[in-house]
C-alpha cells in the first residue's frame, strides 16, 4: 500500500465513523458513541500493528477488488455493504437521539465482546491466509491454496463468522435493538455469499473438497 494510501485510509475511516455515529445522534457529546469510536480505533489498530508484522501483503491484497472478481459477489456486496454500513446511523439516531432501546449495560458489555471478538477473529484468519481479499474469485495468478491453519482448522469461513459477530455486536454495544435489523439482513446475505463461495471453492481450488471433508462446518461450530 503507498504511502498516500495508508494515510488516506488513516484519516478517512475514522472521519466516515464520527459522521455515522454523531450527525444521526445529533450531538458530539453522546458518550456512548465516543466510547465505541475508542474501542474501534484500539482493536483495528492493534489488529493492524500485528498483520503489519505477520502478514504485510494482506494489506495490499484488501486494498480493493482485484480482476476476477466474480459477478453475482459484486451484486451482492451492492446490497450487503450498504446494509451493513447502516448499522451504525441506525443504532446511532436510535440510542443517541429517541432513546427506544432500553438495552441493559450486560447486553452493551456482551455486544463489545463480540464486536471486539470479532475483530480478533478476523485479524487471526488474516494473519495466516494472504488470499484474503475484499471479493470472491480464484486467485490463479498468486497460486491460490488450502489454508488450513489457525481459525481455518476450525470453520472453513472464519472472517464471515467474525463478520456476522461484529454486526450484530456493532448493534449491541451502541446500545440499540433496531440496530439488529440491518445486522441480521447483512447476515442473511453473507451467508448466501458462504455458500456460493463454497460452492466455488469445491469446483475450482484443488484440494479444497478433501479440507471440506476434514472441516465440515462452514460459519457455525455444530450447526452449518
Amino acid at each position: 500500500m503507498s504511502p498516500a494510501k495508508a494515510v488516506g485510509y488513516a484519516i478517512g475511516l475514522p472521519l466516515a465513523l464520527l459522521i455515522l455515529l454523531f450527525l444521526p445522534a445529533g450531538s458530539v457529546t453522546w458518550d456512548k458513541g465516543w466510547i465505541f469510536v475508542a474501542v474501534s480505533l484500539a482493536a483495528f489498530a492493534a489488529s493492524a500493528a500485528i498483520l503489519a508484522r505477520v502478514n504485510p501483503v494482506i494489506f495490499r491484497a484488501r486494498s480493493r477488488f482485484q480482476p476476477g472478481t466474480k459477478g453475482w459477489d459484486k451484486a451482492l456486496l451492492s446490497v450487503m455493504l450498504p446494509t451493513m454500513v447502516a448499522i451504525v446511523p441506525i443504532a446511532a439516531f436510535d440510542a443517541g437521539r429517541m432513546h427506544w432501546s432500553p438495552v441493559p449495560l450486560w447486553a452493551v458489555i456482551l455486544g463489545y465482546a463480540a464486536y471486539v471478538g470479532g475483530i480478533a477473529i478476523t485479524g487471526w484468519a488474516q494473519a495466516v491466509n494472504p488470499f484474503f481479499e475484499p471479493g470472491v474469485r480464484i486467485q490463479s495468478e498468486r497460486h491460490q491454496r488450502v489454508i488450513d491453519t489457525g481459525p481455518y482448522r476450525f470453520v472453513r469461513h472464519p472472517g464471515y463468522l467474525a463478520a456476522i459477530l461484529m454486526f450484530f455486536g456493532m448493534a449491541i454495544a451502541l446500545a440499540s435493538y433496531w440496530a439488529t435489523i440491518p445486522a441480521a439482513i447483512a447476515s442473511a446475505l453473507l451467508l448466501v455469499r458462504t455458500s456460493w463461495e463454497d460452492r466455488l471453492l469445491h469446483a475450482e481450488l484443488p484440494g479444497y473438497e478433501k479440507y471440506a471433508a476434514e472441516v465440515r462446518w462452514r460459519i457455525f461450530p455444530g450447526l452449518w
